[in-house]
């Protein structure tokens, strides 16, 4: 109670309230009316305070599915929040504006591969609007990056960021427990409520942000962002908070039965932790995970065998559980099933584009990306690619180095390889640091993340990357940087 009193008094928690509460309020306006409404708003407050406003996209961007699902008028305020953050830091810049075009070798990598794709997809008469749409999708969240790198941190700016996505994971984990305990009834859109899931999707946990995968990525970063804390704090002040918010959020990363996250964490923890021989953070970790279990994972599906003993109905899976979760990867049927229309029906088209277009692919927009996500591609029928796999809807590549391959050829691969193993250097430089430490487990773990999520276009993970990436940046002054007050 101590902890809600004493950030309640703080102004930037005003801030936020005011921002949240004009979202909430937009969400019952009607579609054009919130649109402008929210618009107006967040123009004005990222400009006035565009460090606070970078902070608030935690907070959207992890909810954003819900939001624009109620109300499509909310769907610009990430992109203005972003623009605008641009454009005061170009002000900022003054007479020095020239510094602005200063990139490292792996940016200029960055740069090329997004030409290539965009050339080889023109090419091949990819849709103009589904080229920008990818590169849009690519280039809105380094903006991010470019944006943080280049500002001169206050002190405090790793803590407020931590705060943000811890109070972010606890509303977000409350809801996703009456979610389950409701089985989908309570607090949820009618599309949301009402949609089709599979047996084995229906006794995951999707949250606000409308996925278990991306819910469970956000409690990843709220769990870090409480070690965080506590590292800050020594153990003394909110430690009660904290620990308690830790085991609820390994616990609900559990429900989530999200194996790609699972792995993803796992290969974080344990680079970052032979890299830093932090012992007492493993034991900690151990603790709060077997608190979870004890604590949350099974007095949650406990309470759904309660709730349909009560009568409310669900479809016939039980409460679902991790052995099941693990068991279903090398199940025969499923593997069949991957082999049909999944991941490995995936690679193998991917491959089949490739012999097709080696040198620079097929191009932006061809081949399980999110542009072909809403305008198809050309392609598709060339090569036997359903577009109904997915209930009618056409389907992301779930590895985003196939993609790479299938879209951009030879050249992409070099140039993608190359504005990966840029930012490896970058972190290698700086391995005796802390921050050196958690930036080389966090590449390797998205890296590894790329077998099966399109990893660098879920926005919700490249916002907390190339974020925290600019933090290091900043921290180590790689680039010229500008005060960016807020006011």
């Amino acid at each position: 109670m101590t902890t809600i009193t004493e950030k309640l008094k703080e102004k930037d928690t005003l801030y936020f309230l005011i921002a949240m509460a004009v979202v909430g309020v937009a969400l019952f306006l009607p579609t054009s009316i919130a649109l402008i409404v929210t618009s107006l708003f967040f123009v004005l407050f990222s400009f006035f305070r565009p460090q606070q406003s970078l902070l608030f996209l935690v907070i959207y961007v992890s909810i954003r599915p819900l939001l624009v699902e109620v109300n499509s008028g909310l769907k610009l305020i990430g992109d203005l929040i972003t623009l605008v953050a641009f454009v005061k830091l170009v002000f900022s810049s003054g007479k020095d504006w020239k510094t602005l075009f200063s990139f490292k070798w792996f940016e200029w990598a960055f740069f090329a591969f997004l030409i290539c794709g965009a050339v080889s997809g023109l090419m091949q008469h990819v849709l103009p609007a589904a080229v920008i749409f990818q590169i849009r999708t690519f280039i809105i969240m380094y903006m991010l990056y470019y944006i943080v790198s280049r500002m001169l941190l206050p002190e405090d700016w790793f803590k407020r960021l931590a705060w943000v996505t811890v109070w972010t994971s606890l509303l977000v984990s409350i809801h996703g427990i009456i979610e389950k305990l409701s089985m989908r009834q309570l607090l949820l859109p009618d599309v949301w409520k009402y949609k089709v899931l599979s047996a084995t999707n229906f006794v995951r946990i999707y949250g606000l942000p409308g996925n278990p995968n991306s819910l469970a990525l956000l409690l990843f970063f709220g769990i870090l962002s409480i070690l965080f804390l506590h590292f800050i704090y020594k153990n003394e002040k909110y430690k009660w908070f904290l620990n308690v918010n830790l085991v609820l959020f390994l616990g609900v990363l559990v429900l989530t039965y999200s194996r790609g996250t699972w792995i993803s964490a796992f290969t974080f923890g344990v680079i970052f932790i032979l890299l830093s021989k932090n012992w007492h953070l493993l034991k900690r970790l151990v603790l709060a995970g077997v608190a979870s279990i004890i604590l949350v994972y099974y007095p949650v599906n406990l309470g759904v065998q309660l709730v349909e003993y009560l009568g409310i109905k669900a479809p016939d899976t039980g409460p679902g559980s991790i052995g099941e979760r693990f068991g279903e990867t090398f199940d025969e049927k499923n593997l069949a099933l991957m082999s049909e229309s999944g991941r490995f029906f995936y690679i193998n088209k991917g491959f089949e584009i490739f012999k097709d277009y080696p040198v620079i692919g097929a191009g932006f927009g061809s081949f399980g990306g999110s542009a072909t996500l809403s305008y198809g591609s050309p392609i598709y029928k060339h090569h036997g690619i359903r577009s109904d796999i997915y209930g009618g809807k056409y389907f992301y590549s779930d590895n985003q180095y196939i993609q790479v391959i299938a879209e951009t050829g030879v050249v992409g691969v070099i140039l993608f390889g190359a504005f990966l193993l840029g930012m490896f250097a970058m972190f290698w430089k700086e391995r005796k640091t802390v921050f050196g430490k958690f930036m080389i487990a966090f590449w390797v773990a998205t890296g590894f993340s790329g077998f099966y999520y399109n990893i660098w276009e879920l926005k919700l993970y490249t916002m907390f990357y190339f974020i925290l990436f600019g933090a290091f940046a900043s921290s180590t002054s790689q680039y010229v940087k500008f005060k960016i007050e807020d006011l």
